[in-house]
């Protein structure tokens, strides 16, 4: 399902306000930070091509980590702010984005700024509805995997959340410079010291 890029953003020519008039400069293909520039210039041309190409994914990946709608579309005019700067090639800008977008939102997660996640209301008919208890508890679990996925060592994190998110393998190994044969292993990894890092939080509780 396509994701529309948020109407507060009041796009002209597709690209938001925010992003129209960035400075275009090199940028380290890890390096997510926005930085601003009292020289500025006009955007990129490929800029709207890639922000409606690519948006509804950097929304995903981020909305992976943090589990918030507004924080994950906040993560994504970060990262094409970033991208708006950059040199990086257009060939590469899905692969680049996705790191960024995953990069950024651990970042935020892992900093403390976070707010609490608005969980989604529950829809539909009130008797096939959870109750609060129910609420409470697959709230308080995705907090303490959110948790748990912070304090794994970023390599892992990032591709854990790339390949839930739903890139292939080789999408994956091309967006963190690996071979394809090695994500499984790293995906794999990742995914025990989750566990493990569940299990270790829960057991000091």
């Amino acid at each position: 399902m396509d994701v529309a890029p948020p109407s507060s953003w009041a796009l002209t020519a597709g690209v938001p306000p925010a992003l129209r008039g960035t400075t275009a400069g090199p940028a380290d293909r890890k390096d997510v930070a926005v930085s601003t520039s009292p020289t500025r210039r006009a955007v990129r041309p490929d800029l709207e091509r890639v922000f409606r190409a690519d948006y509804a994914r950097v929304v995903a990946v981020a909305a992976r980590v943090l589990g918030s709608r507004d924080q994950a579309e906040d993560v994504a005019q970060e990262v094409f702010l970033a991208f708006g700067r950059s040199s990086v090639p257009a060939a590469e800008a899905g692969g680049w984005l996705s790191v960024a977008a995953a990069h950024t939102a651990l970042n935020l997660l892992r900093s403390g700024r976070r707010r609490a996640a608005r969980e989604e209301a529950v829809g539909g008919d009130p008797a096939t509805a959870p109750d609060v208890a129910d609420a409470v508890i697959t709230s308080e679990e995705r907090h303490r995997v959110r948790g748990a996925l912070a304090r794994l060592p970023r390599k892992q994190a990032v591709a854990l959340v790339l390949r839930h998110s739903g890139l292939s393998y080789v999408e994956v190994a091309a967006a963190l410079d690996m071979s394809p044969g090695s994500v499984g292993t790293t995906v794999r990894r990742a995914e025990s010291a989750l566990r493990k890092e569940l299990n270790r939080h829960a057991s000091s509780e």
